[in-house]
């Protein structure tokens, strides 16, 4: 390789995290019934960690209204906390008219305690 002019790209070890298990985990109303009769009646919720640059990384929270697809709201931050999926449910909040929508969501941001009474208080299912 060294005759001709080529050198091996060695990658870094992957760190190996523990899983952490879910703190509050909550019944599941949803029942893979993906279908809505009406808008704001379901809404799923997930957090995407998107890589850019060299090593950088952004993690993208959005909430789905299973009514007809559309994104009712999203944020995008540099960490995945409760503090981006609490601006992501802000917004979306902000955009009801009454309505109490069931939200849906297997992400460890919205299994904690906080996220937990965070949705009794706004009285989300």
């Amino acid at each position: 390789m060294k005759v001709s002019g080529l050198q091996s790209v060695i990658r870094r070890k992957r760190k190996h995290y523990p899983r952490s298990s879910p703190q509050h985990v909550t019944e599941n109303v949803l029942n893979r019934e993906f279908k809505a009769t009406k808008p704001n009646e379901k809404w799923v919720t997930d957090v995407t960690e998107l890589k850019y640059g060299s090593s950088k990384k952004a993690y993208l929270s959005a909430i789905l209204d299973l009514y007809d697809g559309s994104i009712v709201s999203y944020m995008l931050g540099h960490s995945n906390n409760n503090q981006l999926v609490f601006k992501t449910l802000d917004q979306a909040i902000a955009s009801l008219q009454g309505e109490q929508p069931l939200i849906h969501s297997v992400d460890s941001p919205h299994t904690s305690v906080l996220f937990s009474s965070f949705r009794e208080k706004v009285f989300i299912a």
